[in-house]
């Protein structure tokens, strides 16, 4: 008896029937970018020996033109059809099933190529697009169907369109990007002529015996986005021209609505998903913020969806559904949707992997092998680097000792969960918690390792994080540092912060809220974001009514730029635009003078101000924790430095995590 009975059914398709209701998200690694196409082989094969039901590739470009960046890789030639078929057969092999997706980016391509409905420059790219004429159209629906037929011949068991997230064919569709009075313009019948035409175009070129999954886009969440019946209309015209599957896609990526950080509810937009689902006749997947199999389970077992849509998550775990099927739940390294080192990494230009796991994107050259020379391993530490090194090593086969000074492991982690919006830390320190203890372990909390405790060691790995910075400014015995604030300190009703970095942030974002957590009430969050009913409003957009602040709050910092600034590629917006809304004032190009009982004394633009606060809070950066190396170093005790006690940035745990990764691997 499994716990996920509805998540672990079948679902038949017709043609073929899926083990599963999990499908693996479609994901831009970088992979296919590198050529190494054992690498993308080994990723794909990896999560088809975890049990998903069927893959989507990430975005594979129908031309030049329609490539998300220049060089995006696609089906553009026999030797391109034969490196896909490597990948293909792996995943066959391991008893998987994979979908390629086709993505045209329309006018988010990031290239002087791109093209579009109308010449309406994106806000997320600085090239304007090139209207289509009549031709150029058909040469689009052409490349696109080619993309499709090529995708059968490199041996795939369907394809995915994508028509969501604001890119070529979501861009037709609405009057926010297509401004065209032809036959591909004006009214809703003719705007939503070109998906039809694709996916009917689509399945006479590759049969009937092929999956063809649609992408719709729910909820547009921009001005003069999709109403309500507009989308039952076009996704009953995409089932008539012979989609096998509808994926709900949310909102569009220049929307001003957040859909995947982790402070958007759980399964925030399911609801929508199942009020699509009892207007069609074919299976419709859900997707956004679903991250455990328990969360998957009741929105499938609620009837919101007949298959649900997982991708980071299978980042964070290749083994998802094997270890949800196998009742060790707990043992799923969970996805906290941060965004740091697969989307912020995808936007950059660098290889996606995984903040808790990297191994992902990474399988063929970050090996855990078992060890043939087991080791006395002492870790002092149990933080983010300390707890991922004292895991690794241990499951290596490896005898691992954990110290740390507290009385829980977490380490700063235990900090960031207390912030409203970061409640997924929880989890991930409860998954440290349950592998340690599979791993055997030898925790010793409450406890600080001398050297000569150490001596005996066959390795020493000092993990100790950081100690907050403490500015030479005048009175400052008289703040609060971070620390002390999210641990519960008293704090007044106006503060000033001094740092505006991600701790800054965090800090005022705990401070301003009361009460629920948006993250945790989805009702809340949507008032909050204005995000409306598409039934009701365009596009799903509303007024946003943010609740109340708890405190006025000044975030201060040196420099003389944006505060925020520095924060993730993805996610910063998102963080500047919540404290906004709380009224917060964010002020670079400061000199902190002194801190007196009326206030915080700056120096702006030459003159001298009062910040009027009763509380002043310290985030003004870290230093390495490194007095047991450096006693270590003393005593001539050969060791490791790893996180924070290496370099304190912030307080960095994918590179903490990553670094405790291998060195673990290579102990």
């Amino acid at each position: 008896m499994t716990d996920y009975p509805t998540l672990l059914s079948p679902l038949d398709l017709g043609h073929v029937t899926l083990k599963n209701r999990v499908l693996m998200g479609s994901m831009h690694t970088g992979l296919e970018e590198r050529g190494d196409w054992n690498r993308v082989a080994e990723f794909y094969a990896a999560r088809a020996r975890g049990g998903v039901g069927l893959m989507v590739t990430g975005g594979m470009a129908p031309n030049r033109e329609g490539g998300v960046f220049p060089g995006a890789a696609g089906l553009f030639s026999p030797q391109d059809i034969a490196n896909h078929r490597i990948v293909t057969d792996r995943v066959h092999d391991a008893g998987g099933r994979i979908a390629m997706q086709i993505l045209h980016a329309g006018r988010y391509a990031y290239g002087k190529d791109c093209v579009a409905p109308s010449a309406i420059r994106s806000p997320i790219s600085p090239f304007p697009p090139a209207e289509l004429d009549e031709a150029g159209i058909e040469k689009q629906i052409a490349d696109i169907v080619t993309a499709a037929a090529r995708a059968r011949e490199a041996g795939y068991d369907g394809v995915e369109v994508m028509g969501s997230e604001g890119y070529f064919l979501n861009q037709f569709l609405v009057t926010h990007t297509n401004r065209r009075t032809d036959r591909w313009g004006g009214p809703y019948e003719n705007r939503m002529r070109l998906p039809v035409d694709v996916v009917r175009r689509v399945r006479a070129a590759v049969g009937p015996d092929f999956i063809l999954i649609y992408r719709i886009s729910l909820i547009d969440l921009v001005p003069d986005g999709s109403t309500w019946d507009e989308v039952v209309l076009l996704a009953k015209a995409i089932e008539a021209a012979g989609a096998t599957l509808l994926n709900t896609g949310i909102g569009w990526h220049e929307a001003r609505v957040p859909t995947i950080a982790t402070s958007v509810p759980r399964a925030a937009f399911a609801h929508l998903t199942g009020r699509l689902r009892g207007e069609v006749g074919i299976p419709v997947i859900t997707s956004n913020r679903i991250n455990m199999p328990d969360v998957a389970e009741k929105v499938l077992a609620d009837g919101l969806a007949d298959m649900v849509s997982m991708a980071r998550p299978f980042l964070a775990d290749a083994d998802f559904v094997a270890k949800a099927a196998a009742g060790r739940a707990d043992e799923i390294a969970p996805c906290i949707a941060c965004n740091q080192a697969c989307l912020d990494h995808t936007f950059s230009g660098k290889l996606t992997s995984c903040l808790v796991n990297p191994r992902a994107c990474h399988e063929v050259e970050l090996d855990y092998a078992p060890t043939d020379r087991p080791r006395t391993i002492a870790v002092i530490g149990a933080g983010a680097a300390g707890m991922m090194t004292a895991a690794v090593a241990a499951e290596r086969g490896h005898k691992v000792t954990l110290f740390d000074r507290a009385d829980r492991i977490g380490g700063q982690l235990n900090l960031a969960k207390q912030v409203p919006g970061k409640e997924e830390f929880h989890g991930l320190v409860r998954w440290f918690a349950a592998r340690i203890a599979r791993a055997g372990v030898d925790l010793r909390l409450s406890t600080e390792p001398s050297p000569e405790d150490l001596r005996g060691y066959d390795e020493v790995v000092v993990a100790t994080g950081v100690t907050p910075r403490i500015p030479p400014i005048d009175g400052a015995a008289r703040a609060l540092g971070y620390i002390d604030v999210l641990n519960g300190a008293p704090v007044g009703r106006r503060v000033a912060i001094i740092g505006a970095g991600g701790i800054g942030f965090d800090v005022a974002e705990y401070l301003v809220h009361k009460g629920a957590s948006p993250a945790l009430d989805p009702a809340l969050w949507r008032r909050e974001w204005g995000v409306g009913d598409p039934a009701e409003t365009r596009g799903g957009l509303a007024e946003p009514q943010p609740e109340p602040p708890a405190r006025e709050v000044w975030l201060l910092q040196r420099k003389a730029e944006k505060p925020g600034r520095g924060l993730g590629k993805t996610t910063g917006w998102i963080h500047r635009a919540a404290l906004a809304a709380k009224g917060v004032r964010m002020i670079g190009g400061v000199t902190y003078d002194r801190i007196i009982p009326e206030g915080l004394i700056i120096r702006r633009d030459g003159a001298e101000e009062l910040i009027p606060a009763d509380t002043v809070v310290l985030c003004a950066g870290q230093e390495p924790a490194r007095g047991l190396a450096d006693l270590l170093a003393q005593a001539g005790i050969p060791h490791h430095v790893i996180g924070g006690a290496d370099v304190a940035a912030e307080l960095d745990a994918k590179r903490a995590i990553d670094q405790g990764a291998r060195l673990a691997a290579r102990l």
